[in-house]
């Protein structure tokens, strides 16, 4: 066994804003530890300032003065003298320089180290990573296009359709699906564009396009010693424009020989990469429910980390700051999975059309009961700000069976009331009702298809 150096963090700063934030002071306080929340100008009357240890403003409403402000970040953490980062989702929690300036100043950063992140942040090297693996992946580009020209070329070869991606993307952006040879020129260098003016980096990839897929990926955790445990795996499939809005585990269109190989899978890839941390793998699942095929690493906590914490009893961030101070992970064999739990993200947006709804919530009155968790930060009183992304919380249920937690989302949506501002809470409850849903039929192109 490899010898590691324990630690114990006393002081945690937590590198982000919103409902992560909240959740993460919440498990950091049960842990017996000190959390130093930062906030900017457009979040100085959120309630969780008040309930952390500590708390300091680093800049203007904008992400780049405030959450993406590595100098104040790392003024507030030397001032308040914190052991550790915790970097949630979004901003920088996949930033390879973060991370080696954290080492730099002698701050654990809670999560993998910089150069695994680096591997897994450009999505063609990655694919090249899972080659070496033996994971399947989908047939593409051997790395970057180095111009239209080899995309023609490499089109060709695999067929069309064909989808062009972003190689530093993320929510739907660079990305073009080309169905017809003569749009490929157009659609190629509009990806390039998209993905220089939202990445700073224009570096794009092909892959040949699966139609109808599933979208699954598989939770792990990996200690410092070589361990990697799965924590199941979850249907993201219900998506629009390629971000998630409804997740839930486990995925019932797996038989049980698929979700063993996807889940072995997922772990043997995490091994081979030296990984250290909770991390995603995420799967395309084809139209049969048969083969699958790996499409990109998340190398920090998902937003849906919750239904996975449902079923499995876990407390992933718990379990991320315990790896992070050395402890080791118990046997996969331990992990009792039970249940079904469905996550719907509660986003302040127009529940038809989805365009953001920014204001002033008058009316607050939350969902309760047995199995029924919201994790939000927001509260009657509260202004959305125009700033960040438009998610104020993640409505989460657990039932005996998929179609009790379904009963169960369907009663607590009905229960959840907010004015002021639109919410997607009436989408949720129309897709609770929708019958291709209820057979889990629902595939990651179904809205764009069936509801716009």
């Amino acid at each position: 066994m490899k010898q590691v150096e324990k630690k114990t963090l006393r002081r945690i700063l937590i590198a982000n804003r919103g409902e992560i934030a909240q959740r993460a002071i919440r498990t950091i306080q049960e842990m017996g530890k000190e959390t130093i929340a930062i906030y900017s100008t457009a979040d100085k009357d959120v309630h969780y300032l008040d309930i952390s240890d500590a708390k300091v403003c680093i800049g203007g409403p904008k992400s780049s003065e405030s959450y993406l402000n590595v100098p104040a970040i790392m003024s507030a953490a030397e001032l308040f003298d914190a052991d550790a980062i915790f970097p949630g989702y979004g901003f920088l929690s996949e930033n390879q320089n973060f991370v080696e300036i954290c080492s730099h100043h002698g701050i654990e950063f809670i999560g993998p180290s910089a150069d695994v992140m680096v591997m897994m942040s450009d999505k063609s090297k990655a694919k090249d990573v899972m080659k070496e693996a033996g994971v399947p992946v989908i047939l593409g580009s051997d790395g970057a296009l180095k111009s239209y020209q080899e995309a023609q070329e490499v089109a060709e070869k695999i067929g069309y359709p064909v989808i062009i991606k972003a190689a530093a993307g993320g929510g739907g952006r660079g990305m073009r699906v080309v169905e017809d040879p003569k749009l490929l020129k157009n659609l190629y260098l509009a990806a390039e564009s998209e993905a220089l003016s939202a990445f700073g980096d224009g570096t794009i990839y092909m892959e040949k396009f699966i139609r109808n897929p599933k979208h699954i990926e598989v939770q792990i955790l990996a200690d410092k010693y070589g361990n990697v445990i799965h924590i199941g795996e979850r249907d993201c499939s219900a998506q629009r424009r390629q971000q998630k809005l409804i997740e839930e585990t486990p995925a019932i269109v797996l038989t049980p020989e698929v979700r063993k190989s996807l889940l072995d899978t997922a772990v043997k890839a995490a091994k081979h990469i030296g990984y250290v941390g909770a991390g995603t793998f995420e799967f395309l699942l084809d139209a049969n429910n048969k083969d699958f095929y790996f499409m990109e690493m998340n190398t920090r906590l998902q937003v849906e980390h919750t239904i996975s914490e449902m079923v499995s009893g876990l407390d992933l961030v718990e379990w991320m700051i315990k790896i992070a101070e050395g402890e080791e992970l118990p046997k996969q064999e331990t992990i009792a999975f039970k249940g079904h739990s469905i996550e719907c993200r509660i986003t302040a947006e127009d529940p038809e059309k989805f365009y953001p709804c920014p204001g002033k919530i008058t009316k607050w009155i939350a969902p309760g009961g047995a199995n029924v968790r919201l994790d939000t930060h927001a509260y009657a009183g509260y202004s959305v700000p125009m700033f960040y992304d438009s998610m104020i919380g993640k409505l989460i249920v657990w039932g005996e069976d998929r179609n009790k937690a379904i009963a169960k989302m369907k009663r607590s949506l009905r229960e959840f009331c907010i004015e002021g501002i639109k919410t997607t809470i009436p989408f949720h409850l129309k897709m609770m009702d929708n019958a291709d849903f209820k057979l889990s039929k629902i595939h990651t192109k179904y809205l764009e298809q069936n509801m716009e």
